[in-house]
Formats: structure tokens, C-alpha cells, sequence
């Protein structure tokens, strides 16, 4: 709740194109994340709705470019499967051909090296002696960070975990 000393800036559209370019410059946004920003600025539909299609018209915002950025970001920095990254994704409001279009991007082998990499790292910290213990923490570890059960199975099997 506000109180009477705390008042938030309101923003002209003017000011606003500024901001949001400043806003879309300093790293990648989604539609949803600069709509969100600029309704926080004080914004009316109408205004936002401009400010959005300039954006994209200077190519400020661009969502194929942000979704590719997101993913592999997500990929290479966080170690995120593709399950974390498709829900990543969804809840900034990114359209499934677009996500699909950008987990494609994603190398294969370097996918299934990541995998092997994490639970390689898991195993070694893992003080569990009960085999089905073991595999069962290694497979909720991997399914957490976003990887697909089938995949971490085969990987286990190819590791004689199974």
C-alpha cells in the first residue's frame, strides 16, 4: 500500500518511447515484460499500444529475437532443459511457433552433453548407497532444471544406472 509521500512518476508518451527504447537497448524483452513496463509508467491502452508497435517498427522489440536469446541463455549460462525454458517462455507470453522455432536452435549433442555434464556433477555429491535412491534423486534433480524423463533415463541406462 502507498502512502502519502510515496507517488509514482507517471510518464508522457513522449518520455515513455525514451524509456522503453532505453528499456528494450539494455537487454532482450518480450511484448509482455515492455506492455507490463509501460502500464507500470502509467500508461493508458491506447498509448501503450503505440509505443509497442514503434518499438517493434525500430526494431527495439523483436520476439523471435528475444525468445532465441532467452533459450539459449537459459541453455548455456542456467543449464536449463527445454521443459524450463518452453514454461519460461509461455509466461512471458511468447507464441508457441516462436518457442518452437527457437528450442530447435538448440544443438542436439550439446543438449544431451549438458544433461550428462549435470548429473555427472549431481552423482558426485549424491551420498545416497541405494541404487533405485540414487537414480531416483538423479532423475528428480534433472527433471527440476527442465530435462525430459525419457532423455535422463537413456543417459542413466548409457551410465548402467538403470
Amino acid at each position: 500500500m502507498l502512502n502519502s509521500q510515496t507517488k509514482l512518476k507517471v510518464f508522457t508518451p513522449q518520455e515513455a518511447i525514451v524509456k522503453a527504447e532505453n528499456f528494450c537497448a539494455y537487454q532482450e524483452r518480450s511484448q509482455y515484460e515492455v506492455r507490463n513496463k509501460l502500464y507500470e509508467w502509467g500508461l493508458h491502452q491506447t498509448e501503450v499500444e503505440i509505443i509497442i508497435s514503434e518499438l517493434i517498427e525500430n526494431n527495439f522489440l523483436n520476439e523471435e529475437r528475444f525468445s532465441l536469446s532467452y533459450t539459449l541463455g537459459k541453455f548455456r549460462i542456467k543449464g536449463w532443459g527445454k521443459v524450463k525454458i518452453r514454461q519460461g517462455l509461455k509466461l512471458k507470453r511468447v507464441p508457441d511457433k516462436l518457442i518452437q522455432k527457437s528450442l530447435q536452435r538448440i544443438d542436439p549433442d550439446d543438449y544431451i552433453k549438458k544433461l550428462d555434464q549435470l548429473l555427472d556433477k549431481k552423482m558426485t555429491t549424491l551420498r545416497e548407497n541405494d541404487p533405485f535412491k540414487r537414480r531416483y534423486k538423479l532423475i528428480q534433480y534433472a527433471a527440476s532444471r527442465g530435462f525430459e524423463t525419457d532423455l535422463i533415463s537413456d543417459i542413466l541406462k548409457d551410465k548402467e544406472l538403470e
